[in-house]
């Protein structure tokens, strides 16, 4: 039977809710951390949501005696009250995140300790992924590493697996601490471009620098390893990897998971370019899932000194947690960046590594998105062929998953591949899919690189078909006068210069050679700013063309050789650029040779001296 005289749960919790308030006011609280154990003290275990009803109720209540007072002395003595309830708040507040991360650490410590001992750090990677609902943070991982530590399990040697992971937790957590104040000291040293890759050892190289501010011998292993651009693989096949040391790993697969959270946040916010802070964020992400594909293979390779399959899968799945998370990004950089500072040596062979990961992903939004950046980041390394396979890929997959922002990002890059592979029909099909869809969606990114890859590829076809009119051409004209101004609108470099470029030679097509000119002298700047030697090379070839037609021939030389040579050494077609060079000696004989020979300090400065001794070869 039921004892009708006690007081009901939600009566009791009234009662304390009341109780705390008043002595808030009398002056009896010392402090918020005494409410909080008042708290601990007054709740049963299972009761929380009666006591959340009571303070909603009394949250109400205050705010409704506030709306009808009319005299400003009780007014303020029921605000008063509101206060005190809002310290009572922030204890209820911090007690659900207590009791929420004793249940995520109990939980965790349970699988753990039944886990087959070949599963134990791949259920251990599981639970700390960020991607979970319930991430871990310093204290809970404290926390878990305190409830392994106290473990006793029937088997000494699940106790004893315990009690490593346990030090490895707390081992990471004090690394990482040590190691904090110096994650980012690296920058502040630089004078160069921030980013990962480095061709030599140097203090500014940032795995070098960390590499000096860590005291523990596999985290200095893997940041030495890294600063001279060696695969961490290697980690796993020498003599020194002949015993694993299960703590040694935990603690570099805690310490590696701050500075990635550390280095990501911090680039995020940095000051100087948000641009570059996204690039950086991107490319962070990018160098830590290598490493641990790296070291994934590394340990699931039979030919290793020490194949650890239990430890393979565990890395494997750290570098899979990374790329869901990258591509979960609201800034996520379908349209390249990456490469600025992940690529050369640094870039290894990353599709190689990344495969088994990106396999493992179903058909979903995020592959395709990583995907996507890897085409980019193949393209601008010149494999066209993995990079459209990549994309082609990315593209089907963006369509299954709905994804249409990166579905528009695909079609562009299809179409820009196109444009430097000739295709011209390929590119305006690609081209003229992305204009429509991302108008559709008010994609502004995509509507900018969709009107500059279209108006460049339907320029370059009327020049092929030799049928070129005002009438035909000015539709063209105009979509790329707009996208210069969408490109300038959003920073869009490469876009900007196909625009520029496409005006030239839609002006060059309509024999307005005066009118093209200032726009291909344009482009030429362009092509220098953003590295691109490619378009380059076109635009002084365009250049020269404007020089021709105008019948200025020795104004001419310097921009035709300066583009035959750029095309020849990006592997583009050049035989137009070769005939222009050919045709302008016919015509001026020793006089070509002494253009190149009084522009010797211009050509210099774009080619350098070989190039320069190239051209008069």
């Amino acid at each position: 039977m039921t004892d009708s005289s006690q007081p009901s749960l939600s009566d009791r919790y009234t009662a304390f809710i009341d109780k705390i308030i008043d002595d808030t006011l009398k002056g009896k609280v010392r402090s918020k951390e005494y409410v909080y154990n008042q708290l601990v003290k007054a709740l049963k275990l299972g009761a929380g949501e009666i006591f959340e009803r009571g303070l909603l109720a009394k949250r109400e209540a205050i705010a409704q005696q506030i709306a009808a007072q009319t005299n400003e002395l009780r007014r303020a003595k029921i605000e008063r009250q509101g206060r005190a309830l809002s310290t009572l708040e922030d204890a209820w507040v911090k007690y659900q995140q207590t009791q929420a991360q004793q249940t995520a650490s109990s939980s965790a410590a349970k699988r753990l300790m039944q886990a087959e001992a070949g599963d134990r750090l791949s259920v251990l990677a599981d639970i700390l992924d960020p991607n979970q609902t319930y991430v871990f943070n310093v204290q809970a991982i404290e926390q878990l590493a305190q409830e392994l530590g106290q473990t006793q399990a029937e088997d000494p040697n699940t106790t004893d697996a315990l009690r490593r992971i346990a030090a490895g937790l707390t081992q990471g957590l004090a690394t990482y601490t040590a190691l904090q104040p110096h994650l980012l000291g690296w920058v502040y040293e630089s004078n160069r471009t921030v980013g990962f890759t480095q061709s030599t050892v140097s203090a500014n190289n940032p795995w070098n620098y960390w590499a000096n501010h860590v005291e523990r011998p596999l985290p200095k292993q893997l940041f030495a390893a890294q600063a001279r651009n060696q695969s961490a693989r290697e980690m796993t096949q020498g003599s020194a990897a002949s015993t694993i040391d299960i703590t040694a790993w935990v603690e570099l697969m805690v310490l590696l998971r701050g500075m990635q959270a550390g280095l990501v946040e911090w680039f995020d916010k940095q000051p100087y370019s948000f641009q570059m802070g996204r690039n950086l964020a991107a490319a962070t992400f990018l160098a830590f899932a290598l490493i641990w594909c790296e070291l994934s293979s590394g340990f699931g390779d039979r030919d290793s000194m020490t194949p650890s399959p239990g430890l393979s899968k565990a890395c494997f799945q750290v570098a899979l947690q990374i790329l869901r998370r990258f591509a979960q990004r609201d800034n996520f950089p379908l349209y390249g960046g990456v490469f600025v500072s992940f690529s050369g040596e640094a870039f290894r062979n990353t599709i190689t590594y990344l495969d088994q990961p990106l396999n493992a992903i179903e058909k979903t939004q995020e592959k395709a998105r990583i995907l996507t950046v890897l085409g980019y980041s193949q393209q601008w390394g010149g494999n066209r062929e993995q990079a459209q396979k990549l994309y082609q890929e990315a593209l089907d997959l963006a369509r299954e998953a709905g994804d249409q922002t990166c579905e528009v990002a695909n079609l562009n890059h299809l179409s820009r591949l196109a444009l430097r592979q000739r295709s011209f029909d390929t590119a305006t099909g690609h081209g003229q899919r992305a204009l429509f869809l991302a108008r559709q969606i008010g994609d502004g990114v995509g509507e900018t690189n969709a009107i500059a890859n279209l108006g460049y590829a339907e320029v370059r076809q009327a020049q092929q078909q030799e049928r070129a009119t005002m009438m035909s051409l000015e539709p063209v004209i105009q979509r790329l006068e707009r996208g210069t101004t969408l490109a300038e609108k959003h920073n869009d470099l490469t876009s900007g210069l196909y625009c520029t470029l496409g005006l030239g030679n839609a002006y060059l097509a309509l024999e307005q050679a005066s009118t093209a000119k200032p726009y291909l002298e344009a482009s030429v700047a362009t092509a220098q700013r953003a590295g691109h030697l490619e378009l380059e090379g076109i635009s002084d070839m365009a250049l020269a063309e404007a020089y021709y037609q105008l019948g200025q021939f020795l104004a001419a030389v310097v921009p035709a050789s300066l583009g035959a040579y750029l095309l020849k050494q990006t592997g583009a077609p050049e035989q137009q650029a070769a005939n222009l060079v050919a045709l302008l000696q016919g015509q001026l004989g020793e006089q070509f040779k002494q253009a190149l020979q009084q522009q010797r300090q211009q050509i210099v400065a774009r080619i350098s001296l070989e190039g320069y001794d190239a051209l008069l070869q």
